[in-house]
């Protein structure tokens, strides 16, 4: 496995930090909630880097021309292990047309997976799908008088995050809503690259607040000129206020 030039976990971007390790048929874990949160450098990096026959596993799949969508686009992704997938419409063509396969989860039903994963547990039993096309297929039992279905843990060859605030030794402050599936996905890769808007000299982070520990974290990168794309935008009606005589 190559090294970053400075010798430890620091690459100078997001291209060198896949180059050796992104592969034709490999999983990716892909951090990010719909468009906030993704690792916007890295998903390009993956792009121009061309490997194909790729099962993510992500939130969703972002939209046409922004996030996942790019490798979408590209017919890059052969299997989507998502919870929604509402947002993109070449997902849905390929969809309908048999072109990609997708594995549903619920929400919480895939967080959980994740965090399983990324914890070694081999699974676990949850309410949430029996009786439904959720799950058909898996072992189920009854507790109590209530069916549960069993769900196990999702790890990935490639984990790619996106923080905020990360150090030279992968410790990571992910910023507000951008700290949704990116904490536990950093556990489950078996290779973990994060980017972050500003990168710092260990010691600088304050040890309470962060979120991933450096151990979970074998590269990193600064990334810029963010474009932090907003899905849906919804504003407030303007309201006219009469003026009283």
């Amino acid at each position: 496995m190559a090294s970053s030039a400075a010798g430890g976990k620091v690459f100078p971007n997001a291209k060198a930090a896949l180059a050796d390790i992104a592969h034709d048929g490999m999983s990716i874990l892909s951090g990010g909630f719909g468009l906030c949160g993704i690792a916007e450098h890295l998903i390009a990096a993956l792009s121009e880097l061309g490997v194909k026959q790729l099962t993510v596993i992500s939130n969703n799949a972002g939209i046409d021309d922004r996030g996942l969508g790019l490798l979408l686009q590209a017919r890059q992704i052969r299997k989507m292990i998502s919870s929604y997938v509402g947002e993109n419409k070449e997902f849905e063509r390929q969809y309908l047309q048999g072109e990609i396969e997708i594995e549903f989860n619920p929400q919480g039903t895939l967080a959980e997976r994740i965090r399983a994963g990324g914890a070694g547990i081999y699974g676990f039993y949850t309410r949430t799908g029996a009786g439904t096309k959720v799950a058909e297929g898996k072992e189920t039992r009854v507790v109590d008088g209530e069916t549960y279905v069993l769900e196990t843990g999702l790890t990935a060859d490639l984990a790619i995050v996106k923080a905020w605030k990360g150090d030279r030794e992968g410790n990571l402050v992910y910023r507000k809503t951008a700290r949704n599936f990116n904490p536990v996905m950093a556990t489950a890769g078996r290779i973990t690259v994060a980017e972050v808007e500003h990168l710092v000299d260990v010691g600088e982070l304050d040890p309470d607040q962060i979120h991933t520990p450096g151990i979970f974290v074998q590269r990193i990168l600064q990334g810029d000129n963010y474009r932090k794309p907003i899905e849906q935008r919804t504003v407030r009606k303007r309201v006219s206020h009469a003026v009283v005589a």
